[in-house]
C-alpha cells in the first residue's frame, strides 16, 4: 500500500522527465531509510540481543559479494578452459554454496562466538584473492582460485544458516519471529554493502 501510495504521490507532484524519475527514486529511497530507522528503534531489545548474529551476517555478505561474482567475472583467465572457466567457477561456487546450506542438517554449530569468529577469518580470503591476482604464478592457476571459490561458497552457506538458525533461539519465543525479520534486515545491509565494495575490483 506504502509503495501505491508514493507512486500516486510521485506521479502527481514530479513531472515525467528523467528529472522528476530521480526526484522520486531519492523519495523512496529516503522512505525507506526512515522505515528501517523507525523499525530499529521500535525493536531496539531485540536488535540488541541479536546484534553480533546480524553482524555476522553482514560481515559474510560483504566478503562474499566483495569477491563473488565481481573478482570472479573481471580479473580470472585460463588459457585451458578458456570461456568455461567462469562457467565452472560460478557452478562451484553455486553448488558448495548449497552444500553449506544443507550441512546445517547433519552438523549444527551452537557456540556463537565460534560461529561469528569464523565470519571474521573469512576476511582472509580478500588476501587470498589478492594473491591469486598479484602473487607468484602458482597461485594464479586453475586450481587455487577454484579451491577459494568453492570455500568461499562453502563458508557463506554454512554460516548465514547458522547464524539465521542461531538468531531466533537467542531469543523470547514470543519474539523469535520478529528476530528472523531483524535478521533479513542485517542481511539487507550486508547484500548492499558487498554490492558496493565489488565495484572496486572493477575500478
Amino acid at each position: 500500500v506504502l509503495v501505491s501510495m508514493l507512486r500516486i504521490l510521485t506521479k502527481a507532484v514530479f513531472p515525467q522527465d528523467a528529472d522528476g524519475l530521480r526526484k522520486s527514486a531519492y523519495l523512496y529511497f529516503f522512505t525507506s531509510i526512515v522505515f528501517m530507522v523507525i523499525c530499529i528503534v521500535l525493536y531496539n531489545n531485540i536488535v540488541g540481543t541479536v546484534k553480533w548474529y546480524g553482524f555476522g551476517i553482514v560481515l559474510i555478505y560483504v566478503v562474499t559479494l566483495s569477491i563473488f561474482p565481481g573478482y570472479i567475472t573481471e580479473d580470472v583467465h585460463s588459457l585451458v578452459l578458456k570461456d568455461w572457466y567462469l562457467v565452472l567457477l560460478i557452478t562451484g561456487y553455486n553448488v558448495f554454496d548449497l552444500v553449506g546450506k544443507s550441512l546445517t542438517a547433519v552438523y549444527l554449530l551452537e557456540n556463537a562466538k565460534v560461529a561469528i569468529s569464523a565470519c571474521v577469518v573469512r576476511l582472509l580470503f580478500f588476501p587470498l584473492f589478492i594473491g591469486c591476482l598479484h602473487g607468484p604464478q602458482l597461485f594464479r592457476t586453475e586450481f587455487p582460485v577454484s579451491l577459494l571459490t568453492c570455500l568461499l561458497g562453502l563458508t557463506n552457506g554454512y554460516l548465514t544458516s547458522v547464524l539465521m538458525i542461531m538468531a531466533p533461539k537467542s531469543i523470547q519465543i514470543q519474539h523469535a519471529e520478529t528476530s528472523g525479520i531483524v535478521m533479513v534486515l542485517f542481511l539487507v545491509v550486508g547484500l548492499a554493502s558487498g554490492s558496493v565494495i565489488a565495484w572496486f575490483w572493477v575500478i
